[in-house]
């Protein structure tokens, strides 16, 4: 069995981590704030004092928010870690500092993983995270059985860990544009009578059925925005790595501004920490529906639908 170290035990990553160690992985934690490090130590997780003592074994993963802070927690890790340990890098970042992590890792005699993941909280609980990786063939082939564990399916997309982060943040423009689609829709039918769960209901189960329109439908007929399953700011983030990366390239991209500026819009009315969703509350005070009668009907209809947390 691996030694496994894990660093990032955030709403993702502590669904994460808890998976393998329910899968019986011996696995070291770490993360800045407590509290997730003793949920998992309650579980079966050795929990560590430092990112240092995490970053060691056989593999390690880490689920860090962005460029920012992978740099400054990983960074000061790779002179002092054991030549020859896979690091697992699960997060959204940018393509230049993929590409300036995979060879920095070479440098130090540790071998680089990009496994970026697609999928809710739920989904993360549940392990049916659809996982992308890219790496050095022997290196995916030693986190394979991990990998597993996390996802309903892996997809291998090549040798160059930075292929794996292009995918996501392709896949996370387009999530935005679903959502923001489904949210203009929305508001459209409104102001000409049809309530937006009934126009949802039709859509996401008749003409669009993937799991993205169907999961974000239901959030935004039910106008369920907290808590945040994928807040707003880290959508605006991906967005932005998304459109640098079409910069870098020449690629132009015209939908991606569109999805950019609502998600822009939406965190400058304060809606930042909130779900994606709430792009759906956004088209609607376009198209002035808040405050109205209306708009309060179909608010009392969405309490209703929402499923009882008690």
């Amino acid at each position: 069995m691996m030694d496994v170290g894990f660093i990032g035990l955030g709403t993702m990553g502590s669904r994460i981590a808890k998976n393998l160690v329910n899968a019986g992985f011996r696995l070291r934690v770490w993360n800045r704030s407590r509290d997730p490090v003793d949920a998992l130590a309650r579980v079966g997780a050795r929990p560590v004092a430092t990112a240092r003592e995490a970053f060691g074994g056989d593999v390690v993963f880490s689920m860090l928010a962005d460029d920012e802070a992978v740099s400054e927690v990983i960074d000061d890790l790779l002179q002092d870690a054991p030549r020859g340990l896979v690091h697992v890098n699960l997060a959204t970042i940018s393509i230049r500092l993929a590409r300036d992590l995979a060879s920095r890792h070479r440098a130090r005699g540790l071998r680089y993983v990009a496994a970026t993941v697609f999928g809710r909280p739920e989904l993360a609980t549940a392990a049916k995270l659809t996982v992308v990786v890219a790496g050095e063939p022997d290196a995916v082939r030693r986190v394979e059985p991990l990998l597993d564990v996390i996802g309903q399916r892996t997809w291998s997309i090549g040798t160059e860990p930075e292929r794996a982060n292009v995918v996501k943040l392709a896949g996370n423009f387009m999530l935005g544009a679903a959502v923001e689609a489904m949210a203009e829709a929305s508001a459209m039918a409104w102001r000409n009578g049809i309530a937006p769960a009934d126009l949802l209901d039709v859509l996401t189960n008749g003409v669009f059925t993937a799991p993205a329109y169907k999961m974000y439908g239901e959030l935004i007929a039910q106008q369920r925005y907290d808590p945040a399953g994928f807040r707003i700011s880290l959508l605006l983030k991906d967005l932005r790595l998304a459109l640098a990366a079409a910069d870098a390239v020449d690629a132009p991209m015209p939908l991606a501004d569109v999805v950019h500026g609502a998600l822009l819009e939406a965190a400058a009315q304060g809606d930042g920490d909130r779900d994606v969703a709430v792009l759906g509350a956004l088209a609607m005070r376009r198209v002035g529906a808040e405050g109205t009668a209306r708009h309060e009907e179909l608010m009392q209809a969405a309490t209703a639908l929402a499923p009882d947390n008690n």
